[in-house]
């Protein structure tokens, strides 16, 4: 949701407030194993469009829905952007909707329903974490990355019918490489706390992110070893990545890059690796 500057006391007029998706990372795990499940399925179907349009409005329809239950439970007088969240969450919805009933025409009924009721049990929980302002939990921000990374075995179901193989492991790889950037970003922001603070900064993101990278690197051992080397330069780029903006985190003046051109790297290191991940498993 992106609205306007107000002074204070003033309502922000509610044709100045749209609601799309504000976390660039959440959108890009989301859209990024799409368009790549797209590429490796070697063949297109219509209803991979409609994979898209659910996606994209379940994602969406997030924020507004959270400033209903606000003006609903929070909010004592009755705010401007509440009738524009109202309109976009039905906008939303329809778009959800529509894309659903193509899903439902085109997919085996069994896979409809298990990927429904994962989405609304997913985009309620979200709802829910955004509500109480819990959605830094590092945990849900996990859970976060496998739920938004599944829309690679979404795509795959409309592009072939069935959840490949090769589309399993490229979701496990996928996930786990967006789990080792969110701790990494944690451990950043623990470090810049410290050093604001003259204190030493908590390791338990640190340590925990290590951990990811050993599992990653271990993976790209064994693809090696099998013969899968365009998967094991992929693992290795992104363990190598995070490993060094793990070491950077230790300077000071690295430290004071501003978050968005971090962000803005980490999203060229996701992309590459999903590229290698392509021609890998091609």
């Amino acid at each position: 949701m992106q609205t306007q500057t107000e002074p204070a006391g003033r309502l922000t007029p509610a044709h100045s407030t749209r609601y799309f998706p504000r976390e660039h990372g959440a959108t890009a795990m989301l859209l990024m194993p799409i368009f790549s499940i797209a590429i490796l399925a070697r063949s297109w179907r219509w209803s991979e469009l409609a994979v898209l349009a659910a996606s994209f409005a379940a994602i969406s329809a997030k924020d507004p829905a959270v400033v209903l239950l606000r003006q609903r439970f929070v909010w004592k007088q009755q705010r401007a952007e509440t009738a524009a969240a109202l309109r976009w969450l039905l906008g939303w919805g329809m778009l959800l909707l529509l894309s659903g009933t193509v899903l439902l025409a085109t997919w085996p009924l069994r896979a409809f329903l298990g990927f429904g009721l994962g989405i609304m049990a997913f985009l309620s929980l979200a709802i829910i974490v955004n509500f109480k302002n819990r959605q830094r939990s590092t945990l849900f921000q996990i859970a976060s990355a496998a739920a938004l990374t599944s829309t690679s075995l979404a795509t795959c179901i409309s592009a072939t019918g069935a959840i490949e193989p090769w589309c399993r492991w490229f979701w496990l790889l996928i996930a786990l490489q967006a789990s080792a950037g969110i701790l990494v970003v944690h451990a950043r922001l623990d470090a810049r706390i410290a050093l604001r603070r003259t204190t030493p900064a908590s390791l338990q993101f640190r340590r925990a992110a290590q951990v990811v990278l050993g599992v990653l690197a271990v993976a790209a051992l064994t693809a090696a070893v099998l013969g899968h080397m365009g998967i094991a330069v992929a693992l290795l780029l992104v363990t190598g990545g995070y490993t060094y903006d793990l070491i950077r985190q230790k300077d000071s003046a690295a430290l004071q890059v501003p978050l968005k051109t971090v962000g803005q790297r980490a999203l060229l290191l996701s992309s590459l690796y999903s590229a290698l991940l392509i021609a890998g498993l091609w």
